[in-house]
């Protein structure tokens, strides 16, 4: 699982296992779609839109939205511990509602070397692009054995919510390469200690 870094400074992270939930990623560790630049490469990134879309129409406004839609999706993801039923039911009404304006329509065609690429048929509208987030929401949720592979990053103070599909079920960190990282160099400095101690 790899990290995709978008333009300098903000670094987006696409290894969570659904585009939903790499959306509620861009939290961590500080917002990462405050403006339209990081939404825009977090659009691209996500593979929502092929490579080189244009989306000119993307403003502030649509931050607005799809930072409300990943709130939506936290307490989603996280609601089945929260005794505060009536968010969660709002959240998920929210989810509903988005979920049924038609996701942006691909085609097949040739590109100039004949391989067949995914290009729009039209430029996405903000709320095409929030279905499409908003259904694989709600796919995940309704599917059992997905929604079994959801886990909480153990790392230290890391809120990632990730999709377990590691072969039994024993992923334990948002990425390997960030907090596992971080996990084992923190016991080794502990086992260092102890043996120094």
């Amino acid at each position: 699982m790899a990290l995709a870094t978008a333009t300098a400074p903000y670094e987006l992270r696409f290894d969570s296992g659904r585009i939903c939930l790499d959306l509620l990623a861009t939290t961590h560790p500080g917002e990462r779609i405050g403006s339209a630049e990081p939404l825009k490469a977090w659009i691209t990134g996500s593979g929502l839109v092929p490579a080189g879309t244009p989306l000119a129409s993307a403003d502030s406004s649509w931050v607005v939205r799809f930072c409300e839609l990943r709130h939506c999706v936290g307490q989603l993801m996280r609601g089945e511990a929260s005794p505060d039923s009536r968010s969660f039911d709002a959240a998920l009404a929210r989810v509903n509602e988005l979920a049924r304006t038609a996701p942006p329509v691909p085609s097949a065609v040739r590109d100039s070397g004949g391989t067949l690429v995914r290009v729009l048929c039209a430029p996405p509208t903000c709320a095409a692009l929030l279905a499409a987030v908003a259904r694989d929401t709600v796919e995940l949720l309704t599917d059992p054995v997905a929604r079994a592979g959801i886990r909480q990053c153990e790392g230290d103070n890391c809120p990632i919510v990730y999709l377990d599909t590691s072969r039994g079920r024993r992923r334990r960190w948002c990425s390997s390469e960030v907090c596992g990282n971080r996990e084992r160099v923190a016991r080794h400095r502990r086992r260092a200690a102890l043996a120094r101690a």
